[in-house]
């Protein structure tokens, strides 16, 4: 190792670290905050399922499409840019005054995140060696799962609070600090890395997608919300048309976001799918556990932070134990299987609960299987993907990941609209939690069988590239 390389591994290492964090915090702070903001600036059910939503589907829509414009103009140079521009859009976000400009503001955050997180991985395998390598990936699981129980703890805590009188503000405002701190640090420590102007980049396609995406997601939001109207309707059938369009590019482009011998791969366009009805789902129950403690139960945002920490923990043990023990290698498919059990069980524990118990729960009666669900939530997050990688050629799993994560963020904003606008659709609230803890539940369920179709284990560690 050298002494250059050893200079920079921590310094390069903290921004990539602090870029995630931001990105993971960012994606889980309204879970809790929601309430209150809707309750500040108006907006009703409809800011509450665009929140979460706008925030993920822009990530997730352009997360491919910027590892290529990194490619092309230079990891170092997008970095900047993605930095730069999160922090802006994160001060929009907190000095956001209606509805409409948080929600723009929330996918102007969510599109400069996905120019700035692909950068972090590139420039880490270009800038480490494999030593420095696998100390950079083992620090990621826990400081992901340390991110996602901060995310609500923070945000529960500044609104409880209310810092300066600024209510719910400060947990977008905070972000303004640290991306200085980080855009300071990264024009001084990046190194500096040649553009590639062969590298193609499909922006036909990534619009595409993101018509695909916006049609069906605003479709879907504005029928729950008021009712299915023309332009609910027509909105729906113009995001199937751009899927269809979507599709074809895929088959046509020089640069596919998709690559069509992945789609043609059962064992990878099965796990592509399990993944994103599981990922939705899930996304979409812990948005409505917070929904319910805070509405129902009467919660304060900082309760229902804590209300959510028996999943994150569950989550974080459970990653834990399938990394640590290596279940995922021991089991493979199997452990999927396994965990989406374990989830269906959590689940139906909290069904049951609410049930009986109506409006009558508290918060430590709902502790115990949502601990359980977060264990069969941990189970599967990252296990699917590595799984679904497992018959890919090893050139071909790099871009596969890249997808995958992006299929993930995606799930995220449908999952978030979805179960949100099933469990707001009913006044009762009793009744709205228990309907849309079926629709997890049936879900869930579904993708059991799919999971017979994905490969049986995953790649060796040694086949897949370091960019993965």
């Amino acid at each position: 190792m050298t002494s250059a390389k050893r200079t920079l591994f921590l310094p390069i290492l903290a921004l990539v670290l602090l870029a995630d964090a931001l990105d993971m915090i960012d994606a889980t702070v309204t879970n809790i905050a929601a309430p209150t903001i809707v309750g500040d600036i108006g907006g009703g059910d409809a800011l509450i399922k665009w929140l979460t939503s706008s925030y993920a589907l822009s990530m997730g829509v352009l997360l491919v499409l910027g590892g290529r414009l990194g490619d092309r103009y230079g990891q170092r140079r997008l970095f900047l840019v993605g930095m730069a521009g999160f922090t802006v859009a994160s001060a929009l976000c907190g000095v956001a005054s209606s509805p409409a400009l948080v929600i723009v503001a929330r996918a102007i955050q969510g599109a400069f995140g996905a120019l700035l997180i692909p950068q972090g991985m590139a420039i880490m395998t270009k800038a480490f060696d494999r030593e420095q390598l696998q100390t950079a990936f083992g620090l990621f699981g826990p400081l992901l799962g340390l991110s996602s129980v901060g995310g609500p703890l923070l945000a529960g805590f500044i609104i409880d609070h209310d810092l300066a009188g600024l209510s719910w503000r400060p947990i977008f405002l905070v972000n303004v600090v640290l991306g200085v701190v980080g855009l300071i640090a990264a024009t001084r420590v990046l190194p500096h890395d040649e553009p590639d102007p062969e590298a193609k980049v499909d922006g036909v396609g990534a619009g595409l997608l993101a018509a695909t995406m916006f049609g069906l997601i605003f479709g879907l939001i504005e029928g729950s919300t008021d009712g299915w109207t023309a332009t609910a309707i027509a909105s729906l059938v113009g995001g199937v048309a751009f899927g269809a369009l979507f599709a074809r590019r895929q088959t046509t482009a020089a640069a596919p976001l998709l690559k069509p011998s992945l789609l043609a791969d059962r064992g990878f366009t099965s796990g592509l799918l399990t993944g994103l009805v599981f990922f939705a789902v899930t996304s979409g129950l812990v948005y409505i556990i917070s929904l319910f403690m805070q509405q129902a139960l009467g919660a304060d945002p900082g309760d229902a932070a804590l209300g959510l920490l028996p999943l994150t923990l569950g989550i974080i043990v459970s990653f834990a134990l399938s990394m640590g023990a290596g279940l995922a290698t021991k089991l493979g498919r199997t452990l999927i299987a396994v965990g989406m059990l374990v989830t269906l069980a959590g689940a139906g524990g909290l069904l049951a609960i609410v049930a009986t118990q109506g409006l009558d729960t508290t918060l430590w009666t709902l502790a115990g299987p949502t601990f359980v669900t977060g264990l069969g939530m941990g189970l599967c997050f990252g296990t699917i993907a590595d799984i679904a990688l497992g018959d890919l050629a090893p050139e071909e799993a790099g871009g596969a990941s890249g997808s995958f994560s992006a299929v993930q963020q995606l799930a995220s904003g449908i999952g978030s609209a979805v179960v949100t606008s099933v469990y707001l659709a009913n006044a009762n609230l009793t009744t709205a939690m228990t309907t849309a803890l079926v629709v997890v539940l049936g879900a869930t369920a579904l993708c059991l069988p799919v999971v017979r179709l994905l490969p049986r284990q995953a790649q060796p560690e040694e086949a897949v590239p370091a960019a993965a």
